[in-house]
């Protein structure tokens, strides 16, 4: 049984009051009221439970601890909150158009398509996934037009919970290039733990993460060991801070690149984030502040903007249940004059 956070009355339901969160990453920011929820994980074999949607909602003012509290993300998930406010919506330079269905058996079908403007190429990709819900078992296949197969296997909460083992192999028949790869990766609600091996006959390379928590604290760890070498290729530290509706992460990668980064929710719907980023021997530093603000339920706009005064500008507007229509513009400030901004359309299609 999955640890569980104690409610003394009953858990507030519809939008803004609760929903199913993500148990791999713990998303807390679209909630519309952070201050008055808080979450618990599923029991074992509960709705949610091994699904990857298991993370549901109560009063957080019914609990004893009046902060939020969060379990650990996985090492790539730190930071996650803010990088997406300068990375999600914007397609610069790009017309993209997804498309996702579900069939009655319950396979689903990705397919998407990019054309890149400045460079005319075409790039499009396929996949499709099936999900064995009563043993943890998910089946993906992937196909792109660079011609490469992949195939993923994997399996979550067997035989226990919070642990995810899963195999992936790439085939490009061109070229006849292989790739393999092993991951394992294991979380609670105070520790995220990853391993993977890449599969390589010269020598596998080995990665390895963990992450920590305690009272919103958070602390990393990330490590790469090439067998072939002999030697750690990375050697990453992070240091977090996390809440409802604030978090800081800061990181060191290889004792030569600092970073940092804020996120806030300000107020319901209102989203801003903070990133800082330089190198050891370079005085460059490099500097953003972003912000995502909901219009209503169905539409929002993004705005970003740089230390190299090139300015991020996106419109998403949801037309109807299962279309999606993004815009987003990038301005070069410094040479406003002289062109060279990019602008990009992106259209989501579900069903």
């Amino acid at each position: 049984m999955a640890s569980e956070i104690k409610c003394k009355k009953k858990e507030p339901e519809g939008p803004g009051k609760c929903a199913k969160l993500n148990t791999g990453k713990a998303e807390k920011a679209r909630l519309d009221n952070p201050d008055e929820c808080n979450y618990r994980t599923p029991r074992s074999g509960s709705e949610g439970a091994g699904d990857g949607e298991g993370f549901f909602l109560c009063c957080k003012d019914s609990l004893e601890e009046d902060r939020l509290i969060m379990a650990p993300p996985p090492y790539a998930d730190l930071g996650k909150q803010a990088r997406d406010v300068f990375g999600k919506g914007y397609h610069f330079g790009l017309i993209k158009l997804d498309c996702k269905t579900k069939t009655n058996s319950g396979v689903e079908f990705n397919t998407g398509g990019t054309s890149n403007q400045e460079s005319g190429k075409v790039f499009g990709s396929l996949e499709t996934k099936y999900k064995v819900k009563d043993y943890g078992l998910t089946f993906s296949e992937k196909w792109n037009t660079d011609n490469t197969l992949a195939t993923e296997v994997s399996i979550q909460d067997k035989p226990v919970q919070g642990l995810k083992l899963s195999a992936d192999c790439t085939f490009a028949p061109q070229t006849g290039s292989k790739t393999g790869r092993v991951k394992s990766a294991f979380q609670n609600d105070t520790v995220a733990l990853n391993c993977d091996v890449d599969l390589d006959w010269n020598g596998p390379l080995i990665s390895a993460a963990a992450v920590v928590g305690y009272q919103g604290w958070l602390a990393g760890y990330q490590t790469a060991f090439d067998t072939q070498k002999s030697k750690l290729t990375k050697n990453n530290f992070a240091l977090g801070f996390s809440t409802g509706d604030f978090i800081l992460h800061t990181n060191v990668d290889d004792g030569q690149e600092f970073g940092g980064s804020i996120y806030q929710k300000v107020a319901p719907g209102l989203e801003t984030g903070i990133q800082l980023a330089w190198s050891a021997g370079s005085n460059n530093t490099r500097f953003g502040i972003g912000a995502k603000y909901d219009l209503d339920k169905d539409a929002c706009i993004r705005a970003k903007v740089n230390n190299a005064s090139q300015v991020g500008l996106g419109y998403q507007q949801r037309l109807r249940d299962g279309i999606t229509l993004t815009l987003s513009a990038l301005i070069d400030g410094k040479n406003f004059n002289n062109g060279g901004h990019k602008i990009g359309l992106a259209l989501e299609l579900e069903a």
